[in-house]
């Protein structure tokens, strides 16, 4: 009798762990296109990413570089500090997107140039994100925000 006991636990234990294994590969094939890895401008010239990897870039938009094309196409470019990615977006820019301020785009590497699909800037006086301030620091350009 008390191999039988034995046995179920052995393979309820078994069925379990099936199911966590299951659950945790489906859990990953469902969230493969929501993850999206951040990269500074430096880091994408020394190990540019292939050209259907979709990531995220982050820095400050470069002086001068900001050139409204034909239609609703922008090109720019965005920099570390330590190096220059050209950027094109077609679309609206939001309303704070401006030169000398951050900003984050989700798109791909295409030859030489970021193709971004959606562009975020900074929402107020002081905020940039972590990620951005990081690479912007690792450079030394990062400045602290003015005010309190």
């Amino acid at each position: 009798m008390k191999s039988l006991k034995k046995t179920r636990r052995i393979q309820v234990i078994a069925l379990a762990a099936f199911a966590l294994v299951v659950s945790t590969a489906l859990i990953g094939y469902a969230m493969r296109d929501g993850i999206n890895f951040f990269r500074s401008p430096a880091q994408i010239l020394a190990e540019p990413p292939s050209p259907t990897e979709v990531f995220r870039i982050g820095g400050l938009v470069a002086e001068g570089s900001l050139k409204r094309g034909q239609g609703e196409t922008i090109s720019f470019a965005v920099t570390d500090g330590g190096a220059t990615i050209p950027v094109t977006y077609t679309g609206v820019l939001p309303d704070l997107f401006e030169e000398n301020q951050g900003m984050v785009g989700t798109g791909k590497y295409v030859n030489g140039v970021f193709e971004a699909h959606e562009i975020l800037a900074k929402h107020d006086e002081t905020y940039m994100p972590k990620e951005v301030v990081d690479a912007l620091k690792e450079q030394g350009v990062y400045q602290e925000p003015n005010g309190s």
